[in-house]
Order: C-alpha cells, then sequence, then structure tokens
C-alpha cells in the first residue's frame, strides 16, 4: 500500500510529499511537532498532545496552521488513509516559508506549514523489547535552554542516540553540567529506588513536560505508589532497583542496563512491568 502524507491542505503519495525550499523549519529549525501512539485505531491522549502543540506554538510565536477540530481531523484521515491500527501520528508546524531571514516579526502574514505522517508500528515488537529491557548510554547533555518546547531541533538527540547505538544501547540519558539526569535523548527518565519511590526529574525549561509521563502519574497516584519529583544522578541509576522510560512511541520501557551496570539484576522490574500494565487503563482513548 503506498504511504499517504498530509501536506498544506493535500493528501499525497509519499514520494511527492515536500515543503518549499526556504520554509523556515528546512532553514532554521523554526517548528515544533508531536507525535501520538494509535492504538487499535485510536488516538491516546490527544487531548494533551494538542494542549502541548498549542503551547509550544505559542512560545515560539507561531501561528496555529487551523482549528483544533480541523487538526483533529486531518489527524484522523491521515491515520484513516494509511491503514494504522497500531503505530503513530506525526504532526509538525513551521513558521513557513519566505527568502532566507533571521528576523520573522514583520512576516506576520507568512502562512504555516503543516505535515502529518501516520506509521504502523509492531505492538508485538514493541512488547517484546519490553520484556527484554533496553539499555541506556549516559552522556553530557548539550542541547539549548528550552527542552520545554518540543521544536525539530533533534541534531543534538540524534548524536547521543548514535553514540548510544555504537555500544548496542536503544537510548541515551543526558547528564547536566551538576551531574543530574535532565531526560533521555526522545524519552523522560525515571527510577526506582531500593524503599520502591519513584523519582524523576521535576518539570522545568531543561526537559519537555512528555504527554506518556503526564499520564504514568496520574496512574502511579490512582495505584498508590509513592512518587518524588527530583533531580537525580546517574550513580543513582545505577544503584537503582529499577529503571525505565516513558514515550508516546515505547510507552513505559525497561531499562535493564546504564553504561556497563545492570540495573537490579539485569531483567526488567516488576514494578515497571505492572505500569506498563496498565498504562492505557488510565490514558485517554479518542474517538475515531
Amino acid at each position: 500500500m503506498s504511504r499517504i502524507v498530509y501536506v498544506n491542505g493535500r493528501y499525497l503519495p509519499w514520494a511527492e510529499a515536500g515543503v518549499h525550499a526556504e520554509d523556515r523549519g528546512f532553514q532554521f529549525g523554526d517548528a515544533i511537532y508531536e507525535v501520538c501512539e494509535v492504538r487499535d485505531g485510536h488516538l491516546i491522549d490527544e487531548i494533551r498532545h494538542m494542549q502541548r502543540l498549542e503551547r509550544s506554538l505559542g512560545e515560539l510565536r507561531i501561528r496555529a496552521p487551523m482549528s483544533q477540530s480541523a487538526l483533529a481531523r486531518v489527524l484522523r484521515e491521515t491515520i484513516r488513509r494509511n491503514r494504522v491500527r497500531d503505530g503513530s501520528v506525526y504532526l509538525q508546524v513551521s513558521r513557513g516559508a519566505r527568502p532566507r531571514e533571521f528576523l520573522f516579526s514583520d512576516a506576520e502574514h507568512m502562512e504555516p506549514t503543516l505535515v502529518c505522517i501516520a506509521r504502523t508500528q509492531s505492538r508485538a515488537k514493541s512488547d517484546a523489547a519490553a520484556a527484554a529491557g533496553i539499555a541506556v548510554r549516559s552522556m553530557p547533555d548539550i542541547r539549548w535552554a528550552r527542552c520545554d518546547i518540543k521544536t525539530v531541533m533533534l541534531l543534538p538527540a540524534s548524536l547521543a542516540k548514535e553514540s548510544a547505538k555504537e555500544i548496542g544501547a536503544k537510548e541515551a540519558w543526558l547528564i547536566d553540567e551538576h551531574g543530574f539526569v535532565t531526560e533521555g535523548a526522545s524519552s523522560n527518565a525515571w527510577i526506582i529506588d531500593q524503599s520502591g519511590c519513584l523519582i524523576t526529574r521535576q518539570i522545568s525549561n531543561d526537559l519537555l513536560r512528555g504527554v506518556t509521563r503526564t499520564t504514568l502519574i496520574d496512574l502511579i497516584k490512582r495505584v498508590g505508589l509513592e512518587l518524588v519529583e527530583r533531580p537525580f544522578t546517574i550513580a543513582e541509576a545505577k544503584a537503582a532497583r529499577e529503571a525505565f522510560t516513558t514515550s508516546a512511541t515505547a510507552i513505559v520501557m525497561p531499562v535493564v542496563k546504564i553504561d556497563d551496570t545492570p540495573i537490579g539484576n539485569g531483567a526488567p522490574g516488576i514494578a515497571t512491568s505492572q505500569l506498563r500494565s496498565e498504562f492505557h487503563s488510565v490514558a485517554e482513548r479518542a474517538r475515531r
């Protein structure tokens, strides 16, 4: 089946989908994005993803390309045309195209560029990865100071992922100048200490307010587990009982090794596995 991509009002074959050569997302990274899980044909946590999209647009002063209801229709139609039952949908908005110029305040009539892509992903493959757990590599956080905005400026994250791959790891955990973990290259980072307390860094401009992170906190409160939002060091993480990441595409993913150190007994922990299995019991399941 030919993949279909939405670009600025048109549903195009993947090979024909493109944006202008002087689009500011291409030239300046002047764009934001969201990735939503699709499960059984339903969008997961759509409301929270769209709220974060609106916030990111506001922080960068990018005009919304259309209304929330129109965006919802684009998401669903892209999913339908690509026949995605389980997978993800990617939505990107750039400030638009104009002759290359650093300033943008005098371009108030610039039309934003909107792209939407849907992909099928194997739930069985993701579940198999979670059953085995993943390794992560720690490395310095070299990103900019507004990581709370979900921009397309992902080169540092891409470099970190490549470095992780070199040692057989699936993710990188980024370390700030004080020795604390900020987050993963494409996920939020969590540990469970020896007393059973869940620890994840509090929200600030240093990290993204993950939608999956937020929904997982709802679950943690419901099941009555102890949660502390504070920075933790990589040494604490290596000494933890369990560790895991959260993201829209991997949900709750057990971490069984950090650098050369096994976490716990080197296998996915009981609490982490339980949180993964129960996550969708609290996540919003949107109508098709």
